[in-house]
């Protein structure tokens, strides 16, 4: 079983810049997949980024291509999500989750084998 917490959410001014970390507890990352999402109020939750064992081959949604960047540190059992010139249209509760597979292809339909309880990201203009 993995525990995943996020840390880092806020109030943040538009263009400004936040950095969301995930941290796991009970197993290590190795060999899993990793990403983030983000659901709005009234949205479904969304794919923003994902990051694989291994070649550690980012992938992101279109609208934060340039903006964020997803990275792991495997020796802290941790990943980030480094969110900049962040626009009022981020305002979301982020979640973080870890998948068992290594390509994480999962993580693309919005599943995953294990998820953080989520932070909130508010964006004001």
């Amino acid at each position: 079983q993995v525990r995943l917490v996020e840390s880092g959410g806020g109030l943040v001014q538009a263009g400004g810049s936040l950095r969301l970390s995930c941290a796991a507890s009970g197993r290590t990352f190795s060999g899993y997949a990793l990403g983030w999402f983000r659901q709005a109020p009234g949205e479904e939750r969304e794919f923003v980024a994902a990051i694989t064992w291994g070649a550690d081959i980012t992938y992101y949604t279109d609208s934060v291509k340039g903006r964020f960047t997803i990275s792991r540190d495997n020796a802290k059992n941790t990943f980030y999500l480094q969110m900049n010139r962040l626009k009022p249209e981020d305002t979301a509760v982020y979640y973080c989750a870890a998948e068992r597979d290594p390509e994480g292809e999962r993580l693309w339909d919005v599943m995953a084998d294990y998820w953080g309880q989520g932070t909130q990201v508010t964006v004001s203009s």
